[in-house]
């Protein structure tokens, strides 16, 4: 198998910082880039403070903290993350950006650097066809957030080779992670899954059958689900709710996975959740409250 020693990540958003973490918990070399150095100043910061309330609560031992941060490298260079011995794409789910992101890293690309996307619905046979080395390529899709959760789908392209899913199956397992493999159709196993019921929460009360808060308690206390379907859509992002969506309508062709309209207005008016202050709920004032 490939030796991994160094992993470069792009896109300090909430996966690449969170993917970043780990990778320094388990004593890769990691080399983050994104366009704006402001994200990245901004994801090394959160990356501290997560750490530190790890130590806090006995999960990692304080000492780790500093040697970990000390292993995160910002860079403004894509050249520098195609010399990685992996390269994890972490950036939005858009395939047309993933897909210009392995472009621009393939004149740079070291002889044995292996290539994943941590892409949570996009066909990785198809973002493997865009470089040089479809057989060396894999989804490698972590769940968010990225230091508290313990599975990584793995999902292998066409031309994925032996080597580079056992090396991609490895490296997950060394950062304390669970793995399972799903075969590459539309949003793979977890967000097949988890999506569309969130979508259907969406149609539950964009068709008046109950309110944002009955609906996420009934979920809560009626499915034991730690937090009800509108709320975690608005934890991922409706964007990339919507985004996922779209792909397997798409993909699938079945109208069963058509976007709610009211999720499409949200997205539209820039409501995308937690990271934009608003969504199904208001995170603006001391307490979330529902905006319908």
């Amino acid at each position: 198998m490939t030796q991994i020693k160094s992993v470069g990540v792009i896109g300090a958003g909430q996966m690449g910082s969170g993917i970043a973490h780990v990778c320094a918990l388990a004593g890769y070399e990691v080399r983050l880039h994104d366009l704006e150095r402001s994200k990245i100043d901004a994801a090394l910061e959160q990356i501290e403070k997560n750490m530190s309330r790890q130590a806090t609560r006995g999960i990692i031992d304080p000492a780790a903290v500093g040697p970990a941060m000390a292993l995160i490298k910002p860079t403004d260079a894509v050249e520098q993350i195609a010399q990685a011995d992996l390269a994890i794409e972490a950036a939005t789910e858009n395939e047309d950006i993933k897909k210009a992101i392995f472009r621009s890293l393939a004149p740079h690309l070291g002889e044995h650097t292996l290539l994943a996307s941590n892409t949570s619905s996009i066909s990785i046979t198809r973002l493997a066809s865009t470089t040089d080395r479809p057989e060396r390529f894999i989804g490698l899709h972590f769940m968010n957030p990225v230091p508290l959760m313990q599975l990584v789908e793995v999902i292998r392209g066409i031309a994925t080779d032996v080597d580079t899913y056992e090396t991609a199956v490895t490296f997950a397992r060394s950062l304390g992670k669970t793995t399972t493999n799903a075969e590459d159709f539309p949003a793979f196993i977890v967000n097949r899954v988890l999506v569309p019921m969130i979508n259907e929460a969406i149609y539950t009360l964009y068709e008046g059958v109950g309110t944002v808060e009955s609906i996420d308690t009934a979920m809560k206390l009626g499915a034991n689900h730690p937090m009800g379907p509108l709320q975690l859509g608005d934890f991922i992002g409706l964007d990339t709710v919507l985004s996922i969506m779209n792909v397997l309508h798409e993909g699938l062709a079945d109208s069963k996975y058509r976007p709610c309209p009211l999720l499409v207005k949200y997205v539209e008016a820039g409501w995308l959740g937690r990271k934009a202050g608003r969504g199904f709920y208001d995170y603006r004032g001391e307490t979330p409250v529902p905006t319908r």
